[in-house]
């Protein structure tokens, strides 16, 4: 088990006990980091701090990573009451239903504005208030897909905002290097959270991936929360503006 005692971790994007962000909390609960968990609204309030019971020690706060004044606000809490941060876990992606319906080429303006808005801003934005905490240096992860770079069935205007998230973790690894903050995204292979559902034929997808995969298998969420670990330690000080994959192996893959 990874030692990461005295660290201070913030994740982004917890909605419930499938989730990515879950997964990843636990194991960075479980090596030591001082742990705070932000929920998006009231709605997931009740989910949020049900789950804390099961990290002791763990704290939970609200915020709408689409709102400036939120994400300020937030950070200057974290601050006040902790001084300072060591690894913030983005886990956030959206876009609206009925844009994952339509042909890509359908794809608003609107629709359009939000993924990117939700799915990638929010990580330029988060990272900025961030790194001023990280005066020991830091890691910051998110979570990407193998949608980014080659076509997926179904997954649309996300394939592109992934593609834009993985664009900005190079650009801000290349931004924040100079103060010791390291970058990286983790690709993991389809899961069943809450947001894949929202992606149709979701079990074809698993299907495909497990029969194609050199593993034959799918990805376990516990896979995600174990690299996501070993970015926040020290063994991957070395490691800044990366795409990690935790896929059983399909992205290697012709056909």
């Amino acid at each position: 088990m990874l030692n990461l005692e005295g660290r201070i971790a913030v994740v982004f994007g917890l909605a419930n006990k499938r989730s990515i962000a879950w997964a990843i909390a636990q194991k960075l609960h479980a090596s030591g980091c001082k742990l705070i968990i932000s929920y998006q609204n009231d709605r997931m309030k009740q989910e949020a701090e049900g789950l804390l019971a099961e990290l002791p020690g763990a704290e939970a706060i609200q915020c709408d990573v689409s709102n400036d004044a939120e994400i300020t606000s937030v950070f200057a809490d974290l601050q006040q009451r902790h001084g300072k941060l060591h690894v913030l876990v983005h886990s956030v992606a959206y876009a609206p239903a009925e844009e994952l319906k339509n042909d890509f080429v359908q794809t608003t303006r609107e629709g359009f504005r939000i993924a990117h808005d939700v799915s990638v801003y929010s990580l330029i934005a988060l990272a900025r208030a961030a790194a001023p905490l990280m005066t020991d240096g830091g890691s910051i992860l998110t979570m990407t897909y193998y949608g980014a770079e080659k076509v997926v069935p179904h997954y649309k205007v996300m394939g592109v905002a992934k593609a834009a998230l993985e664009a900005s973790v190079r650009y801000l690894a290349a931004d924040l290097g100079k103060l010791n903050i390291r970058v990286n995204a983790i690709s993991a292979g389809p899961i069943k959270t809450l947001a894949a559902r929202g992606i149709g034929n979701l079990g074809d997808m698993l299907k495909y991936h497990a029969d194609r995969a050199p593993l034959h298998r799918n990805t376990e969420q516990s896979e995600v929360g174990g690299t996501a670990a070993f970015l926040a330690s020290d063994l991957a000080s070395g490691i800044t503006g990366e795409v990690i994959y935790v896929d059983s192996g399909y992205n290697i893959m012709g056909f």
